[in-house]
């Protein structure tokens, strides 16, 4: 057996660079390069080992500077959706601190069922320099690190405590993350003195390998039982999630809703699975959905569920689906999304495949036509309910649905959003015109505060050809605001329109509906009683991106504010550089009602009146709900 002598981390470098995903006639990099930070835990392991590849084979393994390692993982995730799982990166920290700020993006990972690769490194193996710096120190278990809190956030942990671990280890790696059941962040812990240690590796282990997608095919009896359902059904309704685009099923699914005449509601993940306009599309479905798609949700008696987690918004809080007969075909590659809230249909089965399945087992079967004709005449409600919204008050702050119907209009079809978290994800479930299946990019699995910057950086790097355009709050935009210097330093042009609204104002709308009056919600200077309502503070945030050496375009308050935000966009878009506007908000300013409802539990009992009237109304709301939904 020929074999090269290699440190650990030389020969894992080396494995990673050699990976490749194949879907159908497609193969692409399964991990498309390296973020990484050095520290004494990785620098003279790691970071040696993509020093070296990169002067042997240049180009074979990118090596990319993060500021943040939560960021580096964010960046990861964003490329991993827009490459529809079939790529992602690698993300390397040092001991301690750096593996640890790694561990909400691995949370963000599984939960958005994404492929990311982490390489935390990890305390000596051999003890010998016990305690090192940065290490965690448990009397009862001195065999537990920080990396031990991957364990729950991961799909897949090792740890490589000897060389000779590091083929077995690796292998299984790759396996999780291109497995379309199973993937979410994959984490291989390295001790520093394994990393630098030699090995004998064989060649069989450093070439090309191949992991080629599984597409499972529906079985029979259980594509049956879903076809009878349906046929029996007068008022279907699809929910498209994540699983659609990630499976390339779009146009399967449009060829379905075509034929059929059954109306189809996204996810916040599915968002693109149809186009806006098409005849079939409700707009969003659940806690932040539109008004269409929400009352053929309370309608339904079959619910056709495609490649989604059924979470709480999406069900809200198992409120939406009112009919008492209302059965769940849940269609999921994972059976334990498609076994979801007691469905007794589930068919385990990639999106692709079912859908096609079952237009061919449909034939013939058609939607009545005044169910269709009801549900248009709901859709052009909406639609002039969003043109209104858009078109806004014209007061010198504008709300946000001005800001996003000015965003809209100045963006081409094939550009892409991203967003997160606040108050931005609900509003754009709603009112976003998604014209392209990768133009829609809301991680609203974990809404991680902060991921919308460094995940809009790994959107571009998967798709260098559209323009990128980050939508973001300015409490999220202070959580993690960095990576624009990543964006600077390798000239990645992204654009970033920073609402400001002086605080956290989704939470703000929250606490008011439970009672909580927005406390600890404003941006504002405390006084010497600890009260959180004295002058907004100095903070100038598009100060902070010009320092950066970021393009700034700040749009002052006033009536024409929406036509300059309008304007700033089509010269962001005509840059070559990162640019941000900056657009002061009315944070009071809401998005229309879309008939959804979120569970979020009220004090029971309180001396303030205004809980006491938002328990009353919290429960009115629950006895919509459903203990099941199968």
């Amino acid at each position: 057996m020929t074999t090269r002598r290699m440190t650990v981390s030389q020969a894992l470098v080396e494995f990673l660079s050699r990976q490749w995903t194949v879907d159908g006639d497609h193969r692409e990099r399964t991990i498309a390069g390296t973020f990484g930070i050095f520290g004494h835990g990785n620098v003279a392991g790691i970071g040696q080992a993509l020093l070296q590849l990169e002067r042997e084979h240049p180009g074979l393994m990118p090596y990319h500077q993060a500021r943040n390692e939560q960021a580096m993982v964010h960046q990861s995730v964003g490329y991993a959706r827009m490459r529809r799982r079939l790529g992602t990166m690698a993300s390397a920290a040092s001991v301690g601190p750096g593996a640890a700020n790694m561990l909400t993006g691995a949370a963000l990972a599984t939960a958005n069922r994404l492929p990311a690769l982490l390489l935390p490194s990890d305390t000596f193996a051999t003890r010998v320099a016990d305690p090192v710096l940065q290490q965690l120190e448990l009397p009862h278990d001195p065999g537990i690190s920080v990396n031990d809190a991957f364990r729950p956030l991961s799909r897949f942990f090792d740890r490589v405590q000897r060389p000779e671990q590091l083929y077995s280890i690796a292998l299984q790696a790759m396996r999780v993350l291109t497995d379309p059941a199973e993937t979410g962040a994959v984490t291989i812990a390295l001790p520093e003195d394994v990393q630098a240690e030699a090995l004998d590796v064989p060649l069989e282990f450093l070439q090309e390998r191949e992991w080629h997608l599984r597409r499972p095919l529906p079985e029979r009896g259980a594509l049956d039982r879903a076809v009878r359902a349906i046929r029996a059904a007068s008022r279907p309704l699809i929910v498209a999630g994540g699983g659609v685009l990630y499976s390339g099923a779009e146009d399967a699914l449009r060829a379905l809703a075509e034929a059929t005449g059954i109306p189809v509601g996204t996810t916040q993940a599915g968002g693109g699975s149809l186009a806006w306009d098409h005849p079939q599309y409700l707009g969003g479905v659940g806690a932040t959905g539109t008004t269409p798609a929400n009352r053929a949700a309370a309608a339904a008696d079959v619910v056709i569920g495609v490649g989604t987690r059924y979470s709480d918004f999406t069900t809200a809080s198992r409120s939406a689906f009112q009919n008492p007969d209302v059965v769940f075909v849940n269609i999921n590659v994972a059976a334990f999304d498609a076994y979801k809230h007691g469905s007794q249909l589930p068919v385990v089965a990639d999106a692709r495949e079912a859908l096609v399945a079952l237009r061919a087992e449909l034939d013939g079967y058609r939607v009545d036509d005044d169910v269709a004709d009801e549900l248009r005449r709901l859709l052009a409600e909406w639609n002039t309910t969003v043109d209104a919204a858009f078109r806004g008050s014209g007061a010198d702050l504008p709300g946000q649905p001005e800001i996003i119907g000015a965003v809209q209009a100045a963006t081409d079809p094939r550009d892409v959003v991203v967003q997160a978290a606040g108050s931005l994800p609900g509003d754009l479930h709603k009112l976003w015109r998604v014209r392209d299946p990768l133009g829609y990019h809301v991680e609203y699995a974990f809404s991680c505060m902060g991921y919308e910057i460094a995940g809009g950086l790994g959107v571009k790097r998967a798709a260098p050809d559209r323009d990128v355009v980050v939508l973001v709050g300015d409490g999220s935009y202070l959580m993690l605001h960095t990576e624009l210097v990543t964006a600077v330093a390798e000239g990645i042009k992204i654009i970033v329109v920073l609402v400001q609204n002086h605080g956290y104002a989704s939470i703000g709308h929250l606490s008011e509906t439970v009672g909580s009056e927005r406390y600890g919600t404003r941006f504002r200077r405390q006084s010497p009683q600890g009260d959180l309502d004295g002058e907004v503070l100095p903070v100038d945030l598009a100060a902070n991106a010009r320092s950066y050496g970021v393009d700034v375009i700040a749009v002052e308050p006033g009536p024409d504010a929406v036509g300059r935000l309008r304007a700033a966009v089509s010269q962001a878009k005509a840059s070559k550089r990162t640019t941000l506007i900056h657009i002061d908000s009315d944070p009071l300013a809401y998005a229309p009602d879309g008939e959804g409802w979120w569970d979020v539990p009220v004090a029971a009992t309180s001396t303030s009146e205004t809980t006491r009237a938002a328990r009353e109304a919290y429960e009115q709301q629950r006895t919509r709900q459903r203990p099941l939904l199968g």
